[in-house]
């Protein structure tokens, strides 16, 4: 198969041949359909995060499932899944507690005396967050597998992989927005335009968009934002705190990841108030938060992948595009065949973009 390698950070991927292994037991091999271009892969593909190279890039992943393993009942060939980036095992104290999200799953990769699952002669191919979407097949754990109506676009739905389940999902799990409560959005890339979107459909009364670019302000008022703030021009806890009257915000989110913006997240809030972070930062990153804000019972947390349940939430969201109310198609600011993922990660540092996708012939 074709397959985008990195092979060294900031440097070009290449498109090259890669041998997939047979599926194991418990493996699902899927023929690529769409594959959304995240920030994570970029802070991959920078160096901002460390991950042992060569690999392929890419978890936004949707698919038609080719082969299965001798053990897999989660899907079948022919079936249309949607892979997530969570392997939930289903039976360790996380799984148990309702939090798969959470679970570290030693079986969503090959163990160090098995051979691997991608390689070009003898050298192994690493698979980023056990996927490696930017390839024409992948092969994965059958736990990450989620199966979905067929009259579902694959080139949406792969955008519920990471991008969707983490703003939508931060917002009506982690966060829990009850009707009537605001709300501030701080980035409106994908992952704030889904939480923008999931604030809209919780029913929150005031939705603030905050970023520095107009057009992703523009897109923000699309999705549901009733208030807009460019960072670039104004302080930006003044500028929530003269929306709403010196009160502050019920509930803040994060989605870049900087330090700056999460202390802002944070002292912004309402009393009582909920910040919720979803930006990856650097592992050197620090916040500092006024501890005397802890007695106004404001709090800080973080959300991973929008504490979604895979099995029961992923059906639902497609449900909800099919209904109308989760805007995906709006989502897509470009789509792009494999041959140009190194075009498309220039999409993305521009920030002008809300996700290119790649798109597979099938």
């Amino acid at each position: 198969m074709k397959a985008a390698i990195l092979r060294a950070n900031n440097a070009p991927m290449q498109i090259e041949d890669v041998v997939v292994a047979d599926p194991g037991p418990r493996e699902v091999l899927v023929r690529m359909a769409a594959a959304g271009v995240c920030h994570s892969d970029l802070h991959i593909a920078v160096g901002d995060l460390p991950h042992p190279l060569p690999a392929i890039l890419g978890h936004e992943a949707a698919g038609i499932v080719e082969r299965v393993g001798a053990q897999v009942t989660a899907v079948r060939p022919g079936d249309h899944v949607i892979i997530s980036l969570t392997f939930p095992c289903g039976h360790c104290d996380q799984c148990d507690g309702g939090h798969g999200n959470r679970c570290a799953n030693p079986d969503a990769m090959r163990g160090a005396g098995q051979s691997p699952r991608l390689s070009i002669g003898s050298e192994a191919i690493g698979q980023f967050m056990n996927m490696g979407a930017f390839a024409e097949h992948i092969l994965v754990h059958e736990s990450g597998c989620v199966s979905i109506r067929k009259d579902m676009p694959l080139d949406r739905a792969c955008l519920i992989s990471c991008g969707v389940a983490t703003g939508f999902g931060a917002v009506v799990r982690s966060a829990g927005v009850r009707p009537g409560e605001s709300i501030a959005v701080i980035g409106c890339g994908g992952v704030g335009l889904a939480a923008i979107n999931g604030a809209a459909v919780a029913g929150a009364g005031r939705i603030i968009a905050i970023d520095r670019l107009p057009i992703k302000l523009a897109m923000a008022q699309q999705f549901g934002a009733t208030d807009v703030i460019d960072a670039s021009t104004n302080g930006v806890v003044d500028a929530v705190m003269a929306l709403t009257g010196g009160k502050g915000v019920d509930h803040a989110i994060e989605a870049i990841g900087r330090k700056e913006t999460i202390e802002d997240a944070f002292n912004m809030l309402a009393k009582g108030g909920v910040a919720t972070v979803l930006g990856a930062g650097k592992r050197d990153t620090m916040v500092t938060i006024p501890a005397l804000a802890l007695l106004r019972e404001k709090r800080l947390q973080g959300s991973m992948m929008g504490g979604v349940r895979t099995a029961i939430d992923i059906p639902r969201y497609v449900d909800l595009y099919m209904a109308g109310k989760l805007k995906l198609d709006e989502l897509i600011s470009r789509r792009r065949p494999l041959s140009e993922i190194n075009e498309a990660f220039d999409d993305l540092r521009k920030g002008e973009v809300a996700r290119t996708v790649i798109v597979f012939d099938n």
